[in-house]
């Protein structure tokens, strides 16, 4: 049986990540210093990097390969340079970073839309999941969602919209996605920017997400909502009303949380493309949601207790191991 299919339609940025006391002052230089740096689904990476700088061929693109992803999609442009985003983690923070992202490739390459869905045809034909975030042009995600959300397509599509973009998502593009996946700050702007959402929150401490899921569901068609909470946990809820809270880890010590969301995603977009190639679908996930989840959740309380970005989302075996 072939392994369940997974494509990553999204940015890719060099991440130099400094670790210092606190968030250097106006003026003020601080010393810091830095990190270094058997799969049971096949997950492809759609993007585009420089390819006249050195920063993909010497540390993305083997990172990458050595995790198990398939890079024969990612586009080598001479027009652009690789993005990258410098990360500050204030340790005297529990763990919680800065980041300034400069886009580069991941704007200027991902344009064509028509082309990226021949290069997912070519490199990742007929996924069961797709994930989309916020990281690459607005266009071009509404587009690929109108596409891999048509009915008549069988990819179910996994949206971590993060960053929201201001201008938000039209609801005809959202309206079929299988998951949805959103942090408090994130929920509480798309709330905001879909006017057919009768609530308004005007801050993160404002949010009711067992109010704000259900609207999900009814207005916009999405079967499964997920809002992250930080250390608090994880809501989830589904169209046929199943909801729950899932409490978050408690770790010895938070290092660095770069990267905690998106172990959050591989790990439920994994688990998800394994239930899809059984034939399942969001409907009937229901049974399934919450142990996913935990897991979920066990992986990115994980990866906070280590340093850096990819080098901190731990594999399979080490979650399993744990428990």
């Amino acid at each position: 049986m072939a392994k369940p299919r997974i494509c990553v339609i999204g940015s890719l940025n060099v991440d130099f990540v400094t670790y210092a006391q606190r968030c250097p002052g106006p003026g003020e230089t601080l010393t810091g210093y830095i990190t270094g740096t058997q799969q049971d689904v096949s997950v492809s990476m759609i993007g585009a990097v420089g390819a006249d700088d050195p920063y993909y061929s010497s540390l993305l693109q083997p990172t990458l390969e050595k995790s198990g992803v398939d890079t024969t999609g990612i586009e080598q442009r001479t027009d652009c340079q690789t993005g990258s985003a410098t990360i500050i983690v204030e340790e005297g923070e529990n763990g919680e970073n800065r980041i300034v992202v400069v886009p580069g490739a991941n704007h200027s390459g991902m344009n064509d839309v028509s082309k990226i869905l021949t290069t997912v045809q070519t490199h990742c034909p007929a996924p069961q999941v797709v994930v989309l975030q916020g990281e690459i042009p607005r266009s071009t995600v509404i587009s690929l969602m109108q596409h891999f959300n048509d009915r008549k397509v069988p990819t179910h599509v996994v949206l971590n919209i993060a960053p929201v973009y201001p201008e938000g998502i039209p609801t005809a593009a959202l309206a079929n996605t299988a998951v949805l996946i959103m942090n408090e700050t994130e929920a509480v702007q798309m709330a905001g920017s879909i006017p057919e959402i009768p609530v308004t929150y005007q801050s993160e401490s404002d949010l009711q997400p067992e109010q704000l899921a259900p609207l999900f569901h009814k207005i916009v068609n999405i079967p499964i909502v997920l809002i992250t909470l930080g250390a608090k946990g994880v809501f989830f809820s589904t169209a046929t009303g199943h909801q729950g809270f899932v409490r978050g880890v408690k770790v010895e010590k938070v290092v660095d949380t770069t990267a905690a969301g998106d172990t959050f995603v591989g790990y439920l977009s994994t688990a998800f493309a394994k239930h899809a190639a059984t034939g399942g679908g969001p409907e009937d996930f229901d049974a399934r949601i919450e142990s996913v989840v935990q897991e979920a959740n066990r992986a990115a309380a994980a990866c906070v207790q280590r340093r850096g970005a990819i080098e901190s989302i731990p594999f399979a075996h080490e979650i399993n191991d744990r428990q």
